[in-house]
């Protein structure tokens, strides 16, 4: 009787279409991009600060803590604590490492260190001091984050604020580089709070910072030689500095709007990229850019951006517009263990990601994680690129579009709003508009996108939601939105 009944509901929900085995399921991130999530020796608290692929295949982890712990095969299906060997201990909160010629160079708080493992048993026994000229108060908050060798072999740091509003010793609130022969070249003011640094496919130099003073919300910035950040905080250190930057630049107006200032301060270089508030994350953090060729999926050459409090890894794409840079980022990965600080591309294709919630909480809710990002192979529907024109926006897709979702205005929305340039904490949205979007142009291999908007506003974040749009093979996107920050409209051809 019982089996005669389930017989019945079988056969009832399946004409019904409640049961239907050719009804897909709406893909996830999962499907896309997996994460592997190392096991970390017991009674270790391993709050990763950066990574570093060694010659010899190892991968150096960095802790907050102070120790470089080495990862043997880090690429296996899963990492096992006994593949764990601690290198280096008794260090001062490790924000940055690179390797060059057998050494391996740290950037701590104090001071960038380079070691080596002379007796080959597997701990470090050599260690010099490479450069300690900018100071330390004894803040918790000054943090040191350390680039790779760009090509010059030097190495850039960006040392926080004071408590992340005042610059109590020299440099605080700068970028500095250190070069191969160990001296310090001031080359950036303006900093406030970093969360991490990289380079991109060309070279150029960006760090993160985060909302606060003169910071409205978290963003990415591009490091040039000799420009302003945007917190005039450390501006005391130009004194220090005149030889290499100049004279101080002129202080911003508190109130102001991030372009207004930029017409007026020719030092002055704004956000390449703001991350809006909770919508794109809370603390912006790691930074790493793919250049693996195609072996991490399609987004080669663009830039990637973790958030510590939301435990997302963001994604970027950028491009020049009037002599600077500018772009868009999207959602791209969440479901870490903890809250992402550094993240780092290996040239297999794999990106390491490292958490720490280190008392400020995150969204995954483990107190550390190191984890491993890895293609599953399949490509996701999504908005690959979003680029300005001087009419609206072209958006290129990792997919074919559906043309008559594509096709039609309705399958868009957009507003824009921009953030207080000032110098109380932080900023919300203001000044919104809501542009209209007169029409939809695809082309001929759907892979492209071209939308006319009458109301484009310099110096504002233009936020884009899909949620009508779907692809040839009738999938939504992964990610629906994207957000342009539009610090310059290009001027007609």
């Amino acid at each position: 009787m019982i089996r005669s009944l389930l017989a019945i509901v079988v056969a009832t929900a399946s004409m019904s279409g409640v049961l239907s085995a050719q009804e897909p399921a709406t893909p996830t991130e999962a499907d896309y991009y997996a994460i592997t999530r190392f096991e970390v020796p017991e009674g270790v608290v391993l709050e990763p600060g950066a990574f570093q692929l060694l010659p010899d295949g190892k991968l150096a982890v960095s802790s907050r803590r102070g120790e470089i712990w080495m990862v043997s095969d880090p690429f296996a299906e899963q990492v096992k604590a006994d593949q764990f060997t601690r290198y280096a201990h008794g260090l001062h909160e490790v924000l940055g490492l690179a390797e060059k010629d057998g050494w391996l160079y740290a950037t701590q708080r104090c001071e960038l260190t380079r070691m080596k493992d002379q007796n080959r048993d597997g701990r470090a026994d050599v260690f010099e001091t490479v450069n300690d000229d900018w100071g330390i108060s004894g803040d918790y908050h000054e943090y040191a984050f350390g680039s790779k060798f760009d090509a010059d072999g030097n190495i850039w740091i960006t040392l926080c604020l004071t408590g992340s509003f005042g610059s109590n010793v020299d440099y605080r609130g700068w970028c500095v580089r250190i070069t191969p022969e160990g001296d310090l070249v001031p080359t950036c003011s303006g900093i406030r709070s970093p969360g991490g640094m990289a380079t991109d496919s060309q070279g150029n130099m960006f760090y993160t910072d985060n909302q606060g003073p003169w910071n409205g919300t978290c963003s990415l910035k591009h490091l040039i030689p000799g420009k302003f950040m945007g917190h005039p905080g450390g501006n005391k250190w130009y004194e220090l500095a005149e030889n290499a930057m100049g004279a101080a630049p002129q202080e911003p107006e508190s109130g102001s709007r991030f372009m207004t200032e930029a017409g007026k301060i020719p030092e002055y270089e704004p956000p390449v990229i703001l991350f809006p508030y909770k919508k794109m994350g809370q603390s912006a953090s790691g930074i790493t850019c793919d250049t693996t060729d195609g072996r991490f999926g399609p987004f080669a050459g663009q830039l990637f951006v973790a958030d510590q409090t939301l435990s997302t890894v963001m994604r970027c794409y950028l491009e020049e517009v009037d002599g600077h840079l500018q772009g868009a980022c999207f959602n791209f990965r969440s479901g870490f263990g903890s809250g992402n600080v550094p993240i780092e591309m290996m040239p297999n294709g794999s990106m390491m990601v490292g958490g720490t919630n280190r008392g400020w909480g995150s969204r995954g809710t483990a107190p550390f994680a190191v984890e491993r990002l890895d293609w599953t192979g399949k490509v996701p529907f999504e908005i690959l690129e979003m680029k300005a024109t001087p009419t609206g926006f072209e958006l290129v897709f990792t997919e074919p579009v559906d043309t008559k979702t594509a096709a039609d205005p309705s399958s868009y929305e957009m507003i824009t709003y921009t953030y207080i340039y000032q110098a109380s904490y932080g900023s919300p949205e203001v000044d919104h508009t809501k542009p209209v979007i007169e029409s939809a142009d695809v082309s001929e291999d759907g892979r492209r996108v071209t939308l006319k908007v009458d109301g484009l506003q310099k110096g504002h974040v233009h936020e884009l939601l899909l949620p009508g749009l779907r692809s040839a093979k009738d999938l939504p996107l992964l990610h629906q939105e994207a957000y342009y920050t539009l610090n310059r409209i290009p001027s007609v051809e």
